[in-house]
């Protein structure tokens, strides 16, 4: 486990602001908790300092996770969150939007969210800009990428795609072999 080079930080911290934007700068200035990135086996961990240190006594090659998987660096060095940052991208999430209860199923599934099964989003939401998606009862059920502003999803025809999936909770049954 080693800290990230400049190249991977740059690439995780863009990622992130994505989903987070400026409040980035209080995901990762804690003082009275601070957390750091680590990567292991091409997966980009979010852990504590102190969890970090502890962790220090096992052998690299017994250590299978350590703090929360945020994602991991495809072959080519692109960066991908999986489903288990979701806690934390909830957390600080800068554009949300809540899924009526028909469409959670749908989105759990995999697919993308249609309007018919948008509940509400957050005000003057960009086009292409991150998301978390809620059920409505605050919910996480993933995150996504917007396909249209704020104005344009609410002139758009009822099964026109709004939010184009990217993972889900449902990964956690789809995916259980490859999270880790």
């Amino acid at each position: 486990m080693r800290p990230l080079t400049e190249d991977e930080t740059k690439a995780v911290l863009e990622k992130l602001a994505k989903y987070v934007g400026q409040n980035i700068m209080q995901m990762l200035d804690k003082p009275e908790d601070p957390h750091v990135f680590r990567l292991h086996k091409e997966r980009v961990f979010y852990v504590s300092e102190k969890v970090l240190k502890m962790s220090g006594c096992i052998p690299k090659e017994s250590l299978i996770s350590v703090g929360t998987v945020m994602g991991k660096f495809t072959k080519t060095r692109k960066f991908r969150l999986k489903v288990t940052a979701l806690d934390w991208l909830a957390r600080y999430a800068k554009y949300k939007v809540w899924l009526k209860p028909a469409g959670e199923q749908a989105f759990v599934y995999g697919n993308h969210v249609i309007k018919r099964h948008m509940g509400k989003i957050t005000e003057n939401t960009p086009k292409n800009s991150g998301v978390v998606i809620y059920s409505m009862n605050d919910v996480p059920l993933g995150f996504g990428v917007t396909a249209k502003e704020t104005a344009g999803m609410r002139a758009a025809d009822t099964e026109a795609i709004v939010v184009f999936h990217q993972s889900d909770v449902g990964e956690y049954l789809r995916e259980e072999a490859d999270l880790l």
